[in-house]
């Protein structure tokens, strides 16, 4: 058995072979940039994802709802900071006979609602920007931010005609039959 003579490089050391080849000191050297992590699952590594295509209708869409539910918290949120006519309003429409007197309590919830109503829209509204710049399918976030914002306002604003002694003395004779 012969023994075999090592290949060109086989002993020396990294350091060596680059000297050999004319190239830097490893030390001199600076690292390549790795790549940039992508979003994309551990599945779909291979295959670059493709930029989400913009809806113009659906954008449209989406911002004519903001802007109309914008001019309806500015209407209603302003109504709710003096809430005695709105609650006059609403005592006429269902028939109810008097007037409302529960003032103090009106107030405050009528400030909260108007806050809720406010911040409401203002989540709403970035949720949607949010998802507009995304590229996904936004026009039912503003009928859905609507539909909760207007429930919990709605909900603070029955507290104090829930208090109101006419409603009460309504609602007790309804109870009677």
């Amino acid at each position: 058995m012969t023994e075999q003579r090592p290949q060109y490089g086989e002993l020396a050391t990294p350091e060596e072979q680059r000297r050999a080849a004319g190239l830097p000191p490893l030390a001199e050297t600076v690292p390549a940039a790795s790549p940039a992590p992508t979003d994309a699952p551990a599945g779909d590594a291979g295959r670059a994802e493709s930029p989400k295509r913009p809806h113009p209708i659906d954008r449209l869409v989406t911002i004519a709802l903001l802007a109309y539910g914008l001019v309806n918290v500015i209407v209603t949120g302003l109504s709710y900071l003096d809430p005695s006519s709105v609650m006059n309003q609403t005592m006429a429409m269902l028939g109810i006979e008097g007037e409302f007197t529960n003032f103090a309590q009106g107030r405050v919830w009528g400030t909260i609602a108007a806050v809720v109503l406010a911040v409401g829209w203002a989540a709403t509204a970035g949720l949607s920007i949010r998802r507009l710049r995304r590229g996904r399918i936004t026009w039912w976030v503003p009928i859905v931010g609507a539909v909760i914002t207007v429930g919990v306002a709605s909900a603070c604003i029955a507290v104090p005609m829930m208090g109101d002694p006419a409603f009460v003395a309504y609602m007790d004779q309804l109870a009677r039959g």
